[in-house]
């Protein structure tokens, strides 16, 4: 089917755009942004994605704040037209590309509504592919770029307005996309990534002010790196400083490595450092210390109800609020977590996010089966 995004030059294959290249019905295209005060206050997460195989989009709104954590899910028929970014009262609008987008959802049974702009602080910076195989299958490989930014506008909770200024609320996006596994699970023989089910995935954009690190990492059972990259990117005061093109300022880590302490009973981090080191052997430790933790839940992760690229119908919303305190931090569920954190390297001091997510045993860790806590 022929759509608006035809009219440009921009097809890498003999088909029309909205039809993707790979026929598996996992291929999926995605949108996530946080946004968060500096000083622990709340933290705010989107995700928006469309599953063109499953033609499925949905989309969640989620807010930590004060304990609680209020989340908005809805789900619809994929559109036709990429540029539709919108599934019931949630949206999102390029206003520029790389450099401006807002997000807003409009009052609503949940009682959660919002009306957010991220404007950009840094270029993008492109992570190596993720790739991940099932035995001889592949069952993930997706491109990702990730950006930093500040946010203005408010998000509400329950009749509560929260506003917000650039120099206190930071935050960070990416963009993703290709094949991973979503949605209904696929008949057949068991996958052989069953018998010895885990996953250790580490993520970390910190923002410093001048300059914002990167860091990823997913690691075998053993905690042997099986992904690993990092980076130094610079950060600008305006919009029309950030570079178009290649970012000459950005700075390829030779190598990096991390180490966490978690709290105990869970799989959460209370402490973490990250040691980038640069290729003239330079190197930089950075000092995790997390202020507040953020569900995954709410953005549709591990979610038994909302998950992504589940079929829901033409159109459907629905909502919900979690405890943080009360909730089962060993819960399949509530594995995977975003900690907000206060960070330092060196004389620096910064803001950001650490997420982990950790399935299984992870030797280095201490963990020995797929949901035990930390001694």
């Amino acid at each position: 089917m022929i759509s608006d995004f035809d009219e440009y030059p921009i097809h890498q294959i003999a088909r029309p755009v909205n039809q993707p290249s790979a026929s598996d019905r996992n291929f999926y295209d995605r949108y996530w942004f946080n946004g968060f005060d500096i000083g622990g206050a709340f933290d705010f997460e989107v995700g928006l994605g469309l599953y063109p195989n499953r033609s499925v989009m949905d989309a969640h709104f989620s807010v930590a704040l004060d304990g609680k954590q209020h989340s908005f899910h809805a789900s619809r028929r994929g559109p036709a037209e990429r540029s539709e970014l919108q599934v019931g009262p949630l949206s999102i609008e390029i206003v520029r590309p790389m450099r401006i987008v807002r997000v807003s959802l409009a009052s609503n049974a949940s009682g959660i509504a919002c009306d957010l702009t991220f404007r950009a602080r840094t270029a993008p910076t492109q992570e190596p592919n993720n790739v991940m195989y099932d035995g001889l299958r592949l069952i993930m490989d997706s491109c990702r770029f990730t950006q930093f930014g500040a946010w203005e506008g408010y998000f509400e909770v329950e009749g509560r307005r929260v506003a917000m200024a650039a120099l206190r609320t930071r935050g960070a996006r990416d963009r993703s996309w290709g094949v991973r596994p979503v949605g209904e699970p696929e008949m057949g023989a068991p996958g052989l990534l069953t018998t010895d089910p885990g996953v250790y995935w580490v993520w970390a954009p910190i923002d410093f002010g001048d300059l914002c690190t990167h860091f990823r990492s997913f690691e075998d059972r053993d905690g042997n790196p099986t992904e690993l990259s990092a980076a130094i990117v610079p950060a600008y005061a305006s919009l029309e400083e950030i570079p178009r093109g290649v970012e000459s300022g950005h700075q390829e880590m030779v190598t990096a490595t991390h180490r966490i302490e978690w709290e105990k009973g869970t799989r959460r981090p209370r402490r973490a450092e990250i040691n980038l080191v640069a290729r003239s052997g330079e190197s930089h430790l950075i000092v995790l210390e997390p202020m507040m933790r953020f569900q995954m839940l709410g953005v549709g992760y591990q979610h038994p109800e909302w998950g992504h690229g589940f079929w829901k119908g033409e159109e459907a919303t629905g909502h919900e609020k979690l405890d943080l305190i009360e909730l089962d931090p060993l819960d399949y569920k509530h594995i995977h977590v975003h900690q907000i954190c206060k960070a330092s390297m060196g004389d620096r001091t910064g803001f950001g996010t650490l997420e982990t997510i950790v399935f299984g045993r992870h030797s280095r860790s201490g963990f020995t089966s797929l949901l035990d806590g930390a001694a």
